[in-house]
């Protein structure tokens, strides 16, 4: 069951950990809190690369495949992608003793969670592979995966727009930060929206897949 294999993959706990950055971030005092949460990401995204790599031992020879194994390799390696953006918060959420900057707050957790929202409809998308296999990538569980594929792209989009009220707001406290604190906020939301846009684009390359066929 090679869905089984690359859902197993695309069940990243570092996106969904990614949350307990934001309300370690919330608490301001609690650096010590983001620093070990850091660290944990960190494992998970090793964790995530010891998967792919053994997905990538046991996948069959081209001709026992039922889909392209280019077309696989490419749906695993922005599955790892994705894995790779977390870490890379993680990391920038370190390099210095950040405190949540008020005005940002209600729009960060809005803009962190479609982010994640979009995750999980890219990981439900994956969670449909073996179907689609078993119909040939045919009948009414394509038409259901390509509507799925949609959503997603949908809320890519909102998280896009919420980005744009984001940096608004960063822009608007930026006489009131260092350069260090608002180069470093302005990373961080940049990296998170690359969640929404990796996520997209993993559904996206299931549709072409399916488009293919």
């Amino acid at each position: 069951a090679f869905g089984h294999l690359l859902e197993e993959e695309c069940e990243d706990p570092s996106v969904l950990a990614l949350r307990e950055f934001n309300d370690a971030l919330a608490a301001d005092e609690d650096f010590d809190g983001v620093e070990k949460l850091a660290d944990e990401i960190s494992q998970l995204e090793h964790e995530a690369d010891q998967v792919k790599h053994d997905i990538q031992d046991h996948m069959p020879r081209p001709m026992f495949l039922a889909v392209d194994r280019t077309r696989l390799l490419e749906i695993l390696s922005t599955q790892d992608s994705i894995a790779d953006k977390c870490e890379n918060v993680a990391i920038q959420l370190t390099l210095k003793r950040l405190e949540m900057l008020h005005p940002l707050k209600d729009n960060f957790t809005k803009f962190l969670n479609k982010n994640i929202e979009a995750f999980r409809g890219a990981h439900a998308v994956i969670k449909q592979l073996d179907e689609l296999l078993e119909s040939s990538f045919g009948g009414p569980e394509a038409e259901k995966v390509k509507h799925m594929v949609a959503e997603v792209s949908y809320k890519e989009h909102e998280a896009d727009l919420i980005q744009r009220d984001l940096v608004k707001q960063l822009y608007a406290q930026d006489e009131h930060l260092s350069g260090g604190t608002f180069y470093l906020w302005s990373q961080i939301i940049r990296q998170l929206n690359e969640l929404s846009n990796l996520s997209e684009r993993l559904a996206n390359r299931v549709r072409v897949t399916l488009e293919l066929k």
